[in-house]
Parts: structure tokens; C-alpha cells; sequence
């Protein structure tokens, strides 16, 4: 359903699982959020469903959505439009952001909100994020927050994820926060057969060697549910579930596949002789 041009209200993800805790909690945000605008931090472990959190929540109010990178910013301003050189004469382009601000029940998705090239670039969002919902441009004047206007901001936090900085103290005080995780076993098996047509079995088997990579005793991975699908996927189009591990995580291939192998896993690599063997690639 298109709100206008730009602005859509996404489809709803049939088989998107949160806890019970969390799926309370966001009937909540959306009963403030009637009343006036509402911001929401979700946290947790890389490719816990963040993004996807924010996206669902847009499609089960009906809401629109509009997603924006923070991490291309390096100044302030720069969400809202840039001057631009046409036939000779300068003028000033407005980007979605203004737009969207100003679109009733907006679900605004600030993405990666603590990697901005520069800290400073985050400036003009606390006065949209403050109980004054508003910022004066001398390109586009007041702006004003719409009413039933959803922020969420998302974000990786941890020395791991390079290029991330420590979110401003005062900037963070103006968020709820929903501190998202990997879901249960036996909810993911249920997630990856439904998403991929995989048989229940397989998808078993997936998520059995991705939690021993996850726990495993020398050197555990943090293997996200988006990594688990990607697996599922492979393993759909006809790859061994092997192949599939390898060819989608972003590791090492030779450790990764010592690990396989102190797993029990001789059988997946005597199907997989030959792999190593060079072959066309063509349309022939």
C-alpha cells in the first residue's frame, strides 16, 4: 500500500517471532505513539532481527516506513537535503527525511544510529527526538513532527563493530529501549522451515551445528538468524548443508572446516569430494 510516492507501508513477515515480553511491550509503544510521538533503541547481537523489528512493527500498525542510513553522515543537516548546481543556478534539494517526519504515524528507521562518520551529524536529531518535536531549517523552516510519528533507531554495540562510537548519553535518554535476541531453538527450526521449504529435519540439523558454532569451547561464533536463513536458502537450492555453512559464513574457510570435523561431520565432507575440482562457468 503506498502512502505516497516515496513512503510505504511494508508487508507483514508471516512467520517474524518475538517474546512475548517484546511483542507486549510494542502494543504499548504503539498506544503512546497515538498520543504523541515515541522513540524506541532496540538493541542485541548482530542479525537478531533488528531491522526487521522495525520493519514488522510498521506493517502490523499499517503504518509507513522510511529507513535511513546514519552511517553516510558527517554533518548536520545532511538527513534533510544538500544544494545542488542546476543550469547554472543553486538550489537547495529537501530529501525524504523532511517528508517523512512530517507524514502522520511515520515509523521513521534511523539505521546504525552510533555509526555516523562524525558525531556532530547526529546534532539536529535531538531536537526532533526532544519533547519539542521540532527544528528550524533556513532551507525549509520549521519543520514539525507529525502526530502518531514512530522513531527507531537500531544499532550494534561492542569494540567488534568497527567504525561504531558510544551514543550520546543525553541522545540515548530520549529512546525506550528494546533489547532484542537470538530467538529459541525450536522457534528458529520452526522460522527456517517455513521461510525456505526445507524439511523440518534439515532445518534441525542447521540450527544443531550453528549452536555448536556458537558455543563452541575455544572459539565461539556469533552466528545470527540472518546467517541461519542464508544457510537454509542454500540448502534449499539444492547444497549440502556443508556447502552451505561454508559458503555463508565469513570465516576462515580452512578453520571453519576443522571445526566441521570436531563436529562429526565426515560424512558431509566424503559427499563433498571433488569440491576443490575447476570447472566451467558459462552459459553453454
Amino acid at each position: 500500500m503506498n502512502i505516497n510516492d516515496n513512503i510505504l507501508i511494508p508487508e507483514q513477515d508471516p512467520f517474524f517471532y518475538v517474546s512475548r515480553e517484546t511483542r507486549d511491550m510494542l502494543n504499548k509503544i504503539k498506544i503512546i505513539s497515538d498520543k504523541h510521538p515515541v522513540n524506541v533503541l532496540v538493541t542485541g547481537k548482530q542479525g537478531c532481527g533488528k531491522s526487521s523489528l522495525v520493519r514488522q512493527f510498521a506493517a502490523v500498525y499499517n503504518r509507513p516506513l522510511a529507513s535511513f542510513q546514519i552511517g553516510i553522515l558527517a554533518e548536520p543537516g545532511q538527513l534533510f537535503g544538500e544544494y545542488v548546481l542546476k543550469e547554472g543556478e543553486t538550489s537547495y534539494r529537501p530529501y525524504l527525511f523532511a517528508e517523512a517526519i512530517q507524514t502522520p504515524y511515520c515509523v521513521i528507521h534511523l539505521e546504525e544510529i552510533n555509526r555516523p562518520e562524525h558525531p556532530k551529524a547526529l546534532n539536529m536529531l535531538f531536537s526532533l527526538l526532544a519533547e519539542d518535536r521540532q527544528v528550524w531549517m533556513d532551507e525549509l523552516g520549521m519543520l514539525k513532527v507529525a502526530r502518531g510519528v514512530t522513531f527507531f533507531a537500531t544499532m550494534n554495540e561492542g569494540e567488534e563493530f568497527i567504525g561504531t562510537e558510544m551514543l550520546d548519553p543525553a541522545l540515548r535518554d530520549r529512546f525506550y529501549t528494546v533489547l532484542m535476541d537470538y530467538i529459541p531453538e525450536e522457534v528458529e527450526v520452526e522460522v527456517l522451515t517455513k521461510k525456505t521449504g526445507i524439511s523440518r529435519e534439515q532445518s534441525r540439523e542447521i540450527i544443531e551445528i550453528v549452536n555448536k558454532l556458537r558455543g563452541h569451547s575455544e572459539m565461539p561464533m556469533d552466528v545470527s538468524t540472518r546467517t541461519s536463513l542464508m544457510i537454509a536458502e542454500l540448502v534449499a537450492a539444492g547444497a549440502t548443508i556443508r556447502e552451505a555453512i561454508i559458503f555463508s559464513m565469513q570465516t576462515n574457510k580452512e578453520y571453519l572446516e576443522s571445526i566441521l570435523l570436531t563436529l562429526h561431520l565426515e560424512k558431509r565432507y566424503t559427499e563433498a569430494e571433488n569440491t576443490g575440482a575447476y570447472v566451467l562457468f558459462t552459459s553453454d
